[in-house]
């Protein structure tokens, strides 16, 4: 558009000098020599101007350097228009201030200064102001611009798309006034120049805006990826390029899911539901390739400016969530403590039912067959004792994200067994109502308990506090609602105060009494709750108390194997007869318990008196099954366990491990070995169903 509007200024006013010409030589004709002389070097000087200012118009298109093009107009003038000084000024919005971009002559030394602006400023801020080329001439030599006067002065705005940009100042000590003609070229000057200024400086913002835009996006901590609708990366800043240990440009084009998630597809995932139009939570998963975790935030881009394109914020959140581990690890110790008393007194009573009993069977060498109910109550409360034991070990042990299928109400039922002598040392009233069928949750289960466990000891430590005649009532249960797990504890307790209610969540907030909570317990709860991806909140009940509602989205369970059934259709645990196990355990009680166990059911039980014996059985003989203590160790730094996967290979599928060991480290090795494997102490009837399995 700026090209074809010079053009046709330049082709009128060579229009208006060829007219021009024609006169003079109409007027040449009937007039004396010194006429016709007057007017061909008139003639020549429009000539030399029009051809100019078309040179002038192509310095001016081909640059994008205010600067340069106020040099080039500076110079024009100076070369065409009778001046001592010429200057061109560009001025803010509003113009308080005048910057000098060139300037030569008489006017030299206001190069690259500032101004003051305004109407009683100068000529040239007078000129912006009204918007229309003046002039001024006399004896009174008025001012300019800055501290210059000028008995002879003119000038032009610049104008373009509506808005004055600046100015073009003349000045000459000459008493001869500018002509008419110097005033048009002066006009045509400015409005050539004041579309390629106004065409600079738009360049200049966008230019400057690219830089300031740039400059940010590379200074951001976290990494940040511009991904087009394939998934591939478009745009990505420095911050993402040293996370991946590349290079800023090898990342462009890359599959940002392949290259960060490689096999799973949840980048894909998260990516295809953010250009549903939807908000997603952040992602947060363990990036095999980066062995790192990472949080990834989409943010679908607006389709007018690229369809399909999603902006990514992905935050490396390792040590983050090394330290939330702790601070879980932290509270879980804190509630144990707390239980140790409850948990102490509900495994005193089946200790003492199983002591007693067994030490009378001792004294009878010849039980009768009324003793059978003797026995069956020590194998109660022996379960019982095993259960306490296996719950409290799996709430406080300390591991890694373990995330599976999760039944909220069995993770409910188990956290309440550890709590239900707390609960009734505080005579809180239980009342409970599970939804039936409830699909399970997709999570961490560990975590999951520690929420629960949180939110009943909290409720039981709160009505505590109530005076004695006062109604002590705790109410969980569960639901399903829009595809979501609800779990919901509510308490009559004296209720949350209007001050702390909106902070609840907040880390160091507590209602508790000075010493007595640490005020982690319900943010560790909202974090756990939130990268689960579900929401939690707390509100005071209408009759008193507080309720707590979690909310769970429900994944898809992963389907159990099927259990044996038998020719009438009853589940059976009892392996096929006739099979050979190998027995290696160091404890004498423990090989008698599964020799006996397995060999009631008809199978050849051989037990090995240590690990090397195990091993040298196994290079001798074949068996079906190898039930093995994990830590049994055939040398100094060897464990069995290795020798039979790098020996036996056969066998891997084969082998059950046992251990009694809790430690994080020791999950995380049973689990790569690929092994089934049962912590002691053991159900005896998942064991048997587990070596059915197998056997069969």
């Amino acid at each position: 558009m700026t090209f074809v509007w010079i053009g046709s200024a330049v082709a009128a006013l060579a229009t208006a000098w060829w007219f021009g010409l024609w006169v003079a030589r109409r007027r040449a004709a009937s007039s004396t020599e010194p006429a016709l002389t007057e007017a061909r070097s008139e003639l020549t000087r429009r000539l030399n101007e029009l051809f100019s200012l078309q040179e002038l118009t192509y310095v001016l298109s081909d640059s994008i350097q205010l600067d340069r093009i106020a040099e080039q107009v500076t110079h024009y003038v100076e070369r065409f228009i009778p001046c001592d000084g010429a200057a061109v000024v560009l001025g803010d919005d509003p113009p308080d201030r005048l910057r000098v971009l060139a300037a030569g002559g008489s006017l030299k030394k206001l190069q690259g200064t500032e101004v003051a602006g305004g109407r009683d400023s100068g000529l040239l801020a007078l000129a912006m102001a009204e918007e229309q080329l003046l002039t001024v001439e006399g004896d009174e030599t008025p001012l300019v611009i800055g501290d210059t006067h000028a008995p002879q002065a003119a000038a032009v705005p610049l104008r373009a798309h509506g808005l004055t940009l600046g100015a073009i100042a003349v000045v000459k000590q000459e008493p001869q006034a500018y002509t008419q003609e110097d005033l048009r070229l002066l006009s045509t000057v400015a409005t050539h120049a004041a579309m390629a200024l106004a065409n600079a400086r738009f360049f200049s913002l966008v230019h400057s805006g690219k830089l300031q835009w740039e400059t940010t996006f590379d200074a951001l901590a976290d990494g940040v990826a511009v991904v087009d609708e394939a998934g591939r990366v478009r745009r990505a800043n420095r911050a993402l390029a040293e996370m991946m240990g590349m290079k800023l440009p090898d990342i462009i084009g890359l599959d940002l899911s392949a290259a960060l998630a490689p096999g799973t597809g949840e980048l894909s995932d998260l990516f295809t539901a953010a250009r549903s139009k939807t908000r997603q939570p952040p992602l947060t998963f363990r990036s095999t390739a980066l062995n790192r975790i990472l949080r990834v935030s989409p943010s679908l881009i607006s389709p007018e400016v690229a369809p399909g394109w999603v902006a990514a914020l992905i935050e490396d959140v390792t040590d983050q969530k090394a330290l939330e581990a702790q601070l879980i690890q932290s509270e879980k110790l804190a509630a144990v403590g707390q239980l140790v008393s409850g948990v102490a007194h509900e495994l005193n009573n089946p200790l003492t039912s199983i002591a007693g009993l067994s030490e009378f069977l001792l004294q009878h060498p010849e039980p009768g067959e009324h003793d059978r109910d003797h026995v069956r109550v020590i194998h109660e409360q022996a379960e019982r004792a095993a259960k306490i034991v296996r719950d409290l070990l799996a709430f406080a042990r300390k591991g890694p994200s373990d995330v599976g299928d999760v039944d909220i109400n069995d993770v409910t039922q188990r956290a309440l067994s550890l709590i239900g002598y707390e609960l009734r040392l505080r005579a809180v009233e239980l009342s409970t109502e599970f939804a039936e069928g409830l699909a399970p949750i997709r999570g961490d289960r560990h975590q999951i308990q520690q929420v629960v466990v949180n939110l009943i000891t909290n409720a039981a430590q709160a009505m505590s506090e109530l005076d004695a005649d006062l109604p002590r009532e705790l109410h969980v249960s569960t639901a399903l609602e829009r595809k979501q797990a609800v779990l919901r504890v509510a308490d009559t307790g004296p209720g949350i105060s209007d001050e702390l209610l909106p902070r609840i969540f907040d880390p160091f907030v507590t209602s508790k009494a000075s010493g007595k909570g640490t005020g982690l317990g319900l943010s560790i709860t909202y974090r756990i709750v939130e990268d689960h991806g579900g929401r939690i909140t707390v509100e005071n009940r209408p009759k008193g108390g507080a309720l707590f509602t979690v909310a769970l989205p429900v994944g898809r369970p992963t389907p159990s194997p099927a259990p044996a059934i038998d020719e009438e259709g009853v589940v059976t645990t009892t392996p096929p007869e006739g099979r050979r196990i190998l027995l290696v355990d160091d404890d004498p009680a423990v090989r008698r318990m599964i020799g006996v166990l397995f060999a009631q059911d008809g199978q050849d039980v051989e037990a090995a008196t240590d690990a090397n014996h195990a091993v040298d059985l196994l290079g001798r003989n074949r068996y079906d099954l190898v039930i093995a203590d994990a830590r049994a160790a055939v040398s100094a730094g060897e464990g069995f366990a290795e020798v039979v996967n790098a020996r036996f290979p056969e066998l891997a599928g084969r082998t059950i491990l046992l251990t009694a060991d809790v430690r994080s480290e020791t999950e995380e090795w049973l689990r790569g070995l690929g092994c089934r494997y049962f912590r002691k102490p053991f159900n005896v009837r998942e064991l048997r169903a587990a070596a059915a399995e197998i056997l069969r």
